[in-house]
């Protein structure tokens, strides 16, 4: 056990230092662009010729939690379980510091643009928050379902939904993006959203949250089962 906090702890660790290093680099470059607040029209100015360099910091960002899963885990399933308690005390964090930086957000309805991989996506900062809690507390069960004498994985059926809910996800926070696509590329640059679909989000949510919700409950049933006396 001792060695399973550690890595936990390690993890978490870095997902706060990396937390802090993406909020300032975010922090210097909306300073730069005058988009402290992002709810604006081009949340990334062409004429800043940013665009590819952004984009190739979120792909490195990705790579960096992906890579400190696989170092933390022993096995695939512990690897992507590392990762994903990374991702999400990443993001939280993240939001943390550009409070104390600069202030924003002042609430967690204000408006974001998380990822502009593919598309620019957009959603409150409470939306992307909910989702870091479920894979904060499902990065913790796969680690500690990693060492455990009789893992407890959800099958793959019950990834079904958890895939379909990603899917919706996605949907809610690129829905602008996506109804401004024919209009071509500079459509989809000022396309700013206007309402948020809450009711969605939260079947999304919900789906994502199946094996989340079998893995915690195989896991307390197999422990409620080997504390009884034999």
């Amino acid at each position: 056990m001792r060695d399973l906090y550690g890595r936990l702890g390690g993890v978490s660790l870095y997902a706060i230092g990396m937390a802090w290093v993406e909020s300032a680099v975010v922090f210097y470059l909306r300073v730069m662009i005058d988009r402290v607040v992002p709810y604006q029209a081009e949340p990334l100015p062409v004429s800043a010729g940013l665009g590819w360099i952004e984009v190739g910091r979120e792909i490195a960002t990705l790579l960096m939690l992906a890579a400190v899963g696989w170092l933390a885990g022993q096995t695939w399933r512990g690897r992507a379980g590392y990762a994903l308690l990374a991702f999400g005390i990443w993001d939280i964090f993240y939001y943390v510091f550009l409070v104390l930086m600069s202030g924003w957000p002042q609430s967690l309805l204000d408006w974001d643009v998380l990822f502009l991989i593919p598309l620019p996506w957009w959603g409150p900062a409470l939306a992307p928050a909910l989702i870091s809690l479920l894979l904060i507390l499902g990065g913790v069960l796969a680690a500690v379902n990693e060492r455990s004498a009789e893992p407890c994985w959800p099958r793959w059926r019950t990834w079904l939904p958890a895939l379909a809910g990603a899917g919706l996800a996605l949907y809610t926070f690129m829905a602008d993006s996506l109804h401004a696509l024919p209009g071509g590329e500079t459509a989809v640059r000022q396309a700013l959203p206007v309402a948020f679909n809450w009711p969605l989000f939260g079947l999304a949510l919900a789906l994502m949250a199946a094996p989340v919700a079998v893995m915690g409950w195989r896991m307390a049933w197999a422990l409620q089962r080997l504390s009884r006396p034999s």
